[in-house]
């Protein structure tokens, strides 16, 4: 049973930073893509960054230059580093990874941005 638990969130003020991780188990992720997404209220869910098994990374536009994602292949973790919070960064964020026969989803942790 692959799980991803989501860890990290919680209140910055806005340029603050925080540090999410996922801890994924259940199988080895060393090769298949992770990352994250986030959803405000009433909003759509949307991709803020991924990362593949090689380590390419990708960002949605909003976040580059403040965002860095990265994993541990031994310790089947990724991370996303939050620099320069703003407010409009407040959202659920959700760890995911792309492992077949399909995608799997964390339970999410809160990112409050915030003075």
């Amino acid at each position: 049973q692959v799980q991803l638990v989501e860890s990290g969130g919680g209140l910055a003020q806005p340029g603050g930073s925080l540090r999410l991780s996922c801890a994924a188990s259940g199988s080895s992720f060393t090769i298949y893509p992770m990352g994250w997404y986030r959803q405000a209220p009433g909003k759509q869910r949307e991709l803020v960054a991924g990362i593949t098994g090689g380590g390419r990374q990708n960002y949605v536009d909003s976040v580059k230059g403040r965002f860095t994602i990265s994993r541990d292949n031994a310790k089947n973790t990724v991370y996303l580093q939050m620099n320069s919070l703003k407010p409009e960064d407040t959202a659920v964020y959700y760890c995911y990874t792309d492992r077949p026969p399909g995608r799997y989803w964390g339970l999410g942790t809160q990112v409050t941005v915030s003075s």
